[in-house]
């Protein structure tokens, strides 16, 4: 093949080239620019947008959590409602959120790309805040202030609290929508079939995720005390700001931006390649992957990405690949094929890959259930703890702060220290998804300790509380020995949630790269499901015979230490399973297109 030839191939697909005179250097992995040219590499991606969407990402957290982290409050004290009502309120809304984390990935990955996902998703976001603040302002806070204790205010109307719940769902579907897309479209502006790039788009995640606890942190702390001041409006219109700017800052790098082209929609390429294989049920899938079907060009447009190569697990799926005397004409020519009858391999190998993911998302889940701890049963453990410092006292919800501290702190030692210093054998295996897969072990392990941290504190506490069970804040032990149990929870989330962001993105097939990222979010939000499940259960058993149950009103009654144990044998069970399932995993393998140039600029 002729240099000229060549290099209009690699450009018509996007794999990178050098021009004859060398100053234009073009991506590697099929990106292109906003009118739909091959990428060049000076002239885009890399750290410069990266950071820009590094703090986008810290302000959107900052003003969704401004919003969440005293929901709840608001909902008892402005809108008059009970606790329970208040509780069951916010959690239907935070579940809202997650679900339209699956609503934002299909549309991006199916329909409108990331980037375009991002902006109308954002651009949601910040209207629901602005709304939010006006109304809140002008029908429920305007008369008088509840948060500052007046008694003398009238309850809401209907309709005032219908508009604040217009509102506030506007925030969880822009928040919602955005979150996978974002994730996804920040780790594509680095080229991974670049060596440098592949390594900036591993850190790219450690990074992604501390922006969101450094963003957190802030609303856990200064938006907290604005908000328990009664200033309910100002906390709002921070938040409203913030997102503002988050939303000027990603627009600010709309040129520089690498794009990847949306591959349609997957539920019919999944359908068709089960509909397909259905159909050949009585056909025997050829021993050889050669006499499987597949197009000639270098790229798969079935999945708006790079053909992925045929794998020996689930050879049922195969059969929609065979091709059969029905596919040929009466003289011998392949027809055109019919996508309910035939499949590509790229095709049925990306049903393939979700299949493969699919174990070990489930076993993400009960790591969730550990993590959703620390904003339950941790709290609850510290306020019946002494929390006085001196003249000062600790809230105990602020104690989380050292969970995302313990974030902070393991990214930069796991950057400056790679992660087979903590996994040896992974120095001397080049599969990246067995490193992550490692490193979500790791963050299981690192998760069981943690609950056996906890249930150790407890179990001293309740000695020092004994013989005062009347007492609900009679333990005379510092709230500050909570700090082991939340620091190892932020250092199990950078091995799990970073892993799983690496891990998911990195092996979902091209075309669902945001529903990769939208995984990590929906393991979140099972994890709440399941820990409410968990402990209505162990609540049911252990409240038999007029006992108070482990996690009983007053603790000191209970045996919280008892419920922290099982979560850590339950982590435990977990582990081995995971171990299993880890082994059985077979990574997604992509055609390399630095090879096939080689041999094609060879010949």
């Amino acid at each position: 093949m002729s240099r000229v030839s060549l290099a209009d191939e690699e450009a018509e697909h996007g794999i990178s080239m050098e021009r004859e005179g060398g100053d234009e250097i073009y991506t590697l992995d099929g990106s292109t620019d906003r009118h739909g040219r091959p990428s060049i590499k000076r002239k885009s991606g890399g750290w410069g947008v990266g950071f820009l969407i590094l703090v986008n990402q810290g302000l959107a957290t900052l003003a969704f959590f401004g919003v969440g982290v005293n929901l709840v409050l608001f909902m008892t004290k402005v809108l008059e409602q009970d606790n329970a009502e208040a509780a069951n309120n916010v959690s239907k809304w935070t579940g809202t959120t997650y679900v339209f984390s699956l609503a934002g990935a299909f549309v991006s990955d199916s329909y409108w790309g990331r980037y375009k996902t991002c902006i109308i998703f954002q651009v949601i976001f910040v209207l629901g805040l602005v709304l939010l603040s006006l109304s809140s302002f002008l029908f429920l806070l305007r008369p008088c202030i509840p948060g500052e204790g007046n008694p003398r205010c009238q309850p809401p109307t209907p309709i005032e609290i219908g508009v604040f719940y217009l509102c506030i769902y506007q925030i969880a579907i822009g928040n919602g929508g955005y979150q996978p897309s974002i994730t996804t479209f920040g780790a594509d502006q680095f080229d991974e079939e670049d060596p440098k790039e592949g390594l900036s788009k591993v850190a790219f995640f450690s990074y992604f995720y501390l922006a969101m606890n450094l963003g957190s942190l802030f609303s856990n702390t200064a938006l907290v005390y604005i908000e328990d001041e009664g200033k309910w409006v100002l906390g709002f219109w921070v938040s409203a700001g913030a997102a503002f700017a988050a939303l000027a800052l990603f627009l600010g790098g709309i040129p520089r931006y690498r794009h990847f082209k949306p591959g349609g929609n997957p539920l019919i390429r999944i359908s068709q390649v089960i509909t397909a294989a259905t159909k050949k049920w009585r056909i025997k899938v050829p021993p050889q992957e050669e006499d499987l079907y597949e197009v000639d060009e270098k790229g798969d447009s079935t999945n708006g990405g790079r053909k992925i190569l045929h794998t020996q697990q689930f050879r049922y799926l195969d059969k929609a690949a065979v091709i059969t005397t029905v596919d040929f004409s009466q003289e011998g020519q392949l027809l055109p094929p019919n996508p309910w009858r035939l499949c590509t391999i790229t095709q049925v190998e990306e049903v393939k890959c979700i299949l493969r993911l699919i174990p070990i998302w489930l076993c993400t889940i009960i790591y969730s259930v550990v993590y959703t701890q620390m904003a339950s049963v941790f709290v609850e453990q510290g306020s019946t703890m002494n929390s006085a410092m001196s003249t000062f006292h600790v809230p105990p919800a602020s104690m989380s702060i050292f969970e995302i501290l313990g974030v902070a702190s393991f990214v930069l030692i796991c950057k400056a220290l790679p992660i087979h210093v903590f996994c040896g054998p992974c120095r001397r295996n080049k599969k990246s998804s067995s490193i992550q897969l490692r490193s979500m072990g790791i963050g299981l392990i690192v998760a069981a300790i943690a609950m056996i941290s906890a249930g150790i504190v407890e179990f001293k506490r309740l000695k020092l509380a004994d013989g005062c069970t009347s007492c609900k804040d009679s333990s005379s032990l510092s709230i500050l020995w909570q700090i082991p149990q939340y620091l190892l929870v932020g250092a199990s989330e950078v091995f799990m949630y970073v892993g799983q962001l690496e891990f998911f993105n990195g092996q979902a097939p091209d075309g669902l790269k945001s529903f990769g990222s939208a995984l990590c979010m929906t393991s979140m939000s099972l994890g709440n499901y399941v820990s409410s499940l968990l402990m209505s259960i162990v609540m049911d058993i252990t409240t038999r015979n007029n006992q108070p149950g482990w996690i009983a009103e007053n603790l000191n009654k209970g045996h919280m230490d008892r419920f922290y144990f099982l979560l850590a044998a339950l982590t435990t069970i977990d582990f081995v399973i995971f171990v299993l399932c880890a082994k059985w995993y077979r990574s997604i393998s992509l055609e390399d297109k630095r090879k096939l140039i080689q041999v094609n600029d060879h010949n």
